[in-house]
């Protein structure tokens, strides 16, 4: 019995050994795992602050999020995985806008021109002296640029990241790997050089986009829209409150009182972007008329909450909140009001002479 006993003995300790060692070797994977993942996220931070700082389109995956979501999992092996997805996912983005970068300025190195290249964060002040502009990057790159040109100066867009179909539906469950949309790119990497040669050889002419003026108590802001307008309360939860008509002629229509989301307001160009979006109706690119929508109005059902601007009209707003936004073009430029402001938006300001895509060119004939 007591051989018997002290063999039972030495099994359990065998077995508590085992069972240790065991325990040991997962703690310590798991603290590697943990590691690596530390490691790879901030890696994810610093390719966002490249993509920040490359001077093409920002829009990219919201890392945090995808995170938060990956953690849910159990096993560590697929989270670390899963966030090895999204950091190569950032750093193709990165290196597809350098590359593109690259080619373009190879390609013009090789043309009887003078050019120079300027970051996007580098540009503030209006462009002059130039015979064309070349935005490399996405929509933002490009509206940021038709911000600093008058109707004299052609640009010409670049999609440096075009979104990737296959990838969009490999990574569905995942993230979402949506790229640039470059609608107003009239050009890739792949075709860049054919499109220069067109221009330089005068085969193809900048066709001329409609932008909306604003002024704000009758002294007009310095940036003209090429997309669109937002008027709101810079707290999304908060109702915006104003009036506005539509004046032909110096003659007023009736005056409409709103509450609601805010109000936008676009040009033809930016009709396929926001403003569809919300409910709006797409308008031909060369439109000269500008569309409006009350966003979310509270007097639900109402015709009068969307309607369209002639080239002939302005739309006069009066503003009845403490405090409000009057966002150009999306986020980057605003400019405050405040409670009795007044607002005029037209389409009376200098054509935007861009280059086009021959397909978005013959959906607008």
């Amino acid at each position: 019995m007591e051989a018997e006993r002290r063999i039972g003995e030495r099994l359990i300790e065998e077995a508590e050994r085992r069972i240790g060692e065991r325990l040991f070797e997962l703690v310590q994977r798991q603290e590697k795992i943990d590691a690596r993942c530390d490691k790879m996220l901030k890696a994810v931070t610093a390719i966002k602050d490249r993509l920040q700082g490359s001077g093409g389109a920002t829009a990219m995956v919201d890392v945090e999020s995808s995170h938060e979501s990956l953690v849910e999992e159990d096993d560590p092996i697929v989270q670390l995985r899963s966030l090895k997805q999204v950091l190569e996912y950032l750093d193709n983005r990165t290196l597809s806008h350098k590359n593109t970068v690259n080619f373009c300025q190879k390609v013009l190195s090789k043309k009887s021109v003078e050019w120079e290249t300027a970051l996007r964060s580098e540009i503030s002040e209006p462009i002059r002296d130039v015979d064309l502009v070349i935005a490399i990057g996405g929509d933002g790159t490009l509206l940021h640029a038709s911000h600093l040109v008058d109707d004299s100066i052609p640009v010409l867009g670049v999609n440096s990241d075009p979104t990737q179909p296959k990838e969009v539906a490999e990574f569905i469950e995942e993230f979402d790997a949506t790229r640039s949309t470059g609608y107003l790119c009239a050009s890739t990497a792949s075709n860049f050089e054919e499109v220069v040669d067109d221009i330089l050889e005068n085969r193809v002419q900048p066709s001329e986009l409609s932008r909306m003026a604003v002024a704000i108590n009758s002294k007009p802001i310095p940036t003209y829209a090429l997309n669109d307008i937002l008027l709101a309360h810079p707290c999304p939860a908060t109702v915006s409150r104003f009036s506005f008509r539509i004046k032909k002629d110096g003659e007023p229509s009736p005056l409409l009182h709103s509450r609601s989301s805010g109000l936008r307001v676009s040009t033809g160009a930016g009709s396929t972007a926001a403003m569809h979006s919300a409910g709006g109706f797409t308008m031909p690119i060369f439109s000269r008329e500008l569309q409006y929508l009350v966003r979310e109005p509270i007097a639900a059902g109402s015709n009068l909450t969307h309607g369209f601007v002639q080239s002939n009209e302005t739309m006069d707003i009066s503003w009845f909140c403490r405090e409000g936004k009057l966002y150009v073009d999306g986020s980057n430029v605003f400019h405050s009001v405040e409670l009795g402001d007044t607002i005029e938006m037209s389409s009376r300001a200098p054509q935007l002479k861009m280059y086009l895509s021959p397909e978005i060119i013959s959906r607008n004939k």
